[in-house]
Order: C-alpha cells, then structure tokens, then sequence
C-alpha cells in the first residue's frame, strides 16, 4: 500500500455498515456482533487510526481473526492492502470468507500454538497472546517478529494494571466457567513482550487501549529499525 493515506480516522458511520453489510448471510448472532464489536471495542479507532497514520500497513497477517471484521475494516477504508487470517475457529473462519468475497483476503482455520506465522508486512493480533498456553506464548512471538517485514501490531491484556487487571483476569475466568472454556487465561507482562521484539530488532512504544471500558488491555506498536 503506498504511502499518502489521510492521516485521520476513516468515517465510522459510513465504514461500519460497509463491513456488517458484507455478513448479511452469516448467523443472527454474527451479524449483530460485528458492528458491535467494531463500534464498541477501542482498538477500532486504536488501529485504524494508526494503519492511516502509517501510511497504510500493507499486507496484515491476523492471528486470531476470528469472524474478521476487522481486516475487512482495514481492506475497506485503505488501512491495509490484503489481509491473510488464521483462527482456530473454523466456522467464524468461514463467515470471515464469505464476507470477503470480492477482497483481496483469505482465512484458513490454524491453532496458532503450532501453525507457522505467514510472512506480510504487518503482523497484527488482538486479545489472543494471553489466551495461549505458556509454552506456545514465546514462539507465538517469534513467529512474528520473524514474519513481519515492517512492523507488529498487538493489543495485550496488561496484569499489571492494578483494579483493572484484577478486574478483567475475574470477568475472564468467570466467562470460561459460564461457557466450560478450557482456553488459558495467561497475561504475558508487556515489558517481557517489548523485550522480545526490542531483541528481534524493533522499536517499541505501548499506550493504553482501554477507552470507555474497565479493562486493562493496551496497545503495542513494533516497528522494524531501518
């Protein structure tokens, strides 16, 4: 994606139809979900802010796409070029397919604790790191500074965020047990994930990625040194 995009926000009101028009064909529950989650969640504004600030992040690679709206978010306001996805959910992995059709993006079902991270300007993963089971966090990583020829992009659980950190470790243990969740709840500590990349040759900054809510998530910017 060349560089000259508008520095400002894309047009939510206009972008968000855009992208839940395209899951008209997806479950009742999909398609009140993604325009809530794109509206709702501050690493909306968050990346797609910063993809335009960027100048575009070229070709992202999703780890943890889920339904993938917001890569289609991304491909559609010219935040990114293409987008490749990975989820270990095969049936939001399939909506996601279905509403790109037409876009230059593809999602494949993978367990990111073995899949090899797909190689793109822009590793991009939100609300996932935590989730992975201790042994799968640090290659998970490495995975992608390897990958990523420009830069990484991660919104992380921060446990050391005081009340909010004890406030979002007790929803996330309480909605495992409502659901019979088997997946781990294992916050990795910011400092120790800036410090892996920093090692692979990045520049690093954080800022909080919490606006409107009590959660303790933050977003981290990795950018490869010249």
């Amino acid at each position: 994606m060349p560089d000259g995009l508008p520095h400002a926000l894309p047009d939510l009101d206009a972008l968000i139809p855009a992208v839940t028009r395209r899951y008209d064909g997806a479950s009742r529950f999909t398609r009140n979900f993604v325009p809530s989650k794109l509206r709702r969640d501050p690493a909306t504004t968050a990346i797609l802010s910063y993809a335009h600030r960027a100048g575009g992040l070229g070709h992202v690679v999703d780890l943890g796409c889920g339904r993938g709206q917001l890569g289609l978010a991304l491909l559609l306001s010219g935040g990114a070029s293409r987008v490749t996805g990975l989820d270990l959910d095969a049936v939001k992995v399939a909506e996601a397919n279905a509403a790109s059709q037409g876009l230059p993006a593809s999602f494949t079902p993978a367990d990111l604790a073995r899949a090899e991270v797909p190689a793109g300007d822009t590793a991009l993963m939100a609300d996932v790191l935590y989730q992975l089971p201790d042994g799968a966090q640090l290659p998970v990583l490495d995975g992608m500074a390897r990958a990523a020829r420009r830069r990484i992009v991660m919104r992380l659980f921060d446990p050391d965020r005081g009340w909010r950190s004890a406030f979002g470790m007790a929803m996330e243990h309480a909605g495992r047990a409502l659901r019979r969740d088997g997946a781990a709840v294992k916050p990795m500590r910011v400092g120790a994930v800036v410090a892996r990349f920093e090692a692979a040759g990045f520049r690093c900054s954080v800022s909080p990625c919490w606006e409107g809510t009590p959660f303790p998530n933050v977003l981290l910017l990795a950018e490869r040194a010249a």
